[in-house]
């Protein structure tokens, strides 16, 4: 019984770790997204083009900050989570 207990946090800590990878598809886009609307301004008023470099590189750095809070959980969850949920369990049993 113990040790169908331990494979189930394992599972879930795997799958927690690729649920959370899923957040890097999102500053992927919205990054894209930022890229295309810069090339379109510059492309317009190409006067412009140092203003909206500065402010678009600012806004993907941003962005950028999720997908790797993201990278930061699925670690946690693969290395460091399952032998502290392991060792709660183990200290419940006795």
């Amino acid at each position: 019984m113990l040790e169908i207990a331990i494979a189930i946090i394992l599972g879930c800590c795997g799958l927690g770790a690729g649920i959370a990878m899923v957040a890097g598809i999102g500053p992927g886009i919205g990054e894209g997204n930022a890229v295309a609307k810069a090339c379109e301004a510059i492309g317009r008023q190409p006067e412009s083009k140092g203003d909206v470099t500065t402010t678009m590189l600012m806004g993907c750095a941003v962005a950028e900050t999720t997908g790797l809070y993201a990278l930061v959980i699925a670690i946690l969850l693969i290395f460091v989570a399952p032998g502290r949920f392991v060792n709660i369990l183990m200290n419940i049993v006795g």
